[in-house]
Formats: structure tokens, C-alpha cells, sequence
């Protein structure tokens, strides 16, 4: 595995602002990396696996402890993960002949702050 770093998608217009569905609409690029991540999340498998990784306690788990929860290959969870990875939800490292992976810091609560309604907006009923 490569020790680059990795662009987490959509991370500066995230931070710039509240950046709430509700609050703007969004513009073509945002539009274009939000898309991808959600793509990435659409999918029930890859779903799985971030919340495996997410629920993991001390923020970290191995692909070998992944595996077994799902009726698929080897490869085709390291693919799910490779998604995983280039849309900027998770990173790793390898140890050894293991690869350990991890959320990325304070990209779920990117996402939530996203999809999160401004008190304004929100309709009492």
C-alpha cells in the first residue's frame, strides 16, 4: 500500500462553510464529489464495511477480521474498499501481510452536517 496522502472529497468546502444540503444549492464540482461518495455508500457491501471500521472500537480493524462477515472473496472486499478509499471515506496501511483500516477523521460528520436541516427550514407539524 502507498503512504501518499489522500484528498478527502468535498474536505474544503465542508469546512469553509456549514455547506447543509438545505442551506444552498450546490454547485456542479460539489455536486460531482458529493456524488461519489454517496455512490460509494450506495452500495450494502461497502455500507457494511464502513460501519464495521466506524463501530470498531479504537478506530481500526483488519481486513482478515472483515472477511468472514460476508459471503464474498477475498478480492472483491478489497475492492469494496478500494472504493471505500478513492471516495475519501476510509484510509490504511499494511502490516505485515495484513492491511488495517480506518475512518477518516471527521468525514462522517462532514456528511452529517450535510444532510443536516437548518432550524429555519425545518417544518413543525
Amino acid at each position: 500500500m502507498s503512504k501518499q496522502e489522500l484528498e478527502v472529497i468535498g474536505q474544503a468546502a465542508a469546512d469553509s462553510c456549514c455547506g447543509a444540503l438545505a442551506s444552498a444549492p450546490l454547485d456542479d464540482e460539489r455536486a460531482a464529489e458529493l456524488a461519489k461518495v454517496f455512490k460509494a455508500l450506495g452500495d450494502p457491501v461497502r455500507l457494511r464495511l464502513l460501519s464495521m471500521i466506524a463501530s470498531r472500537e479504537g478506530g481500526e480493524v483488519c481486513v482478515c477480521e472483515m472477511t468472514p462477515a460476508f459471503d464474498l472473496s477475498q478480492p472483491t472486499i478489497s475492492h469494496h474498499l478500494k472504493l471505500l478509499r478513492q471516495a475519501g471515506l476510509i484510509d490504511c496501511e499494511r502490516r505485515g501481510t495484513w492491511v488495517y483500516y480506518w475512518v477518516l477523521p471527521g468525514v462522517l460528520d462532514r456528511l452529517a452536517e450535510f444532510l443536516t436541516t437548518p432550524q429555519s427550514a425545518r417544518v413543525s407539524g
